[in-house]
């Protein structure tokens, strides 16, 4: 459950990606709100692998 954990913030770092690289790839326009969702989950993402790290170890 640990390795888990500290894999979490990284997991979000990639499905921000991912949402942000969706539209793209599928033609569809992009949006103020697909935008916004990638940015924040990104944001969490990396702010939660810094505070993970440091309390898993």
């Amino acid at each position: 459950m640990n390795n888990l954990l500290k894999y979490l913030g990284v997991i979000l770092l990639i499905i921000g990606v991912i949402i942000l690289a969706l539209p793209t790839f599928t033609g569809r326009g992009t949006s103020n709100l697909i935008l916004l969702i990638g940015l924040s989950a990104i944001l969490i993402g990396y702010v939660a692998h810094i505070i993970l790290n440091k309390k898993v170890e």
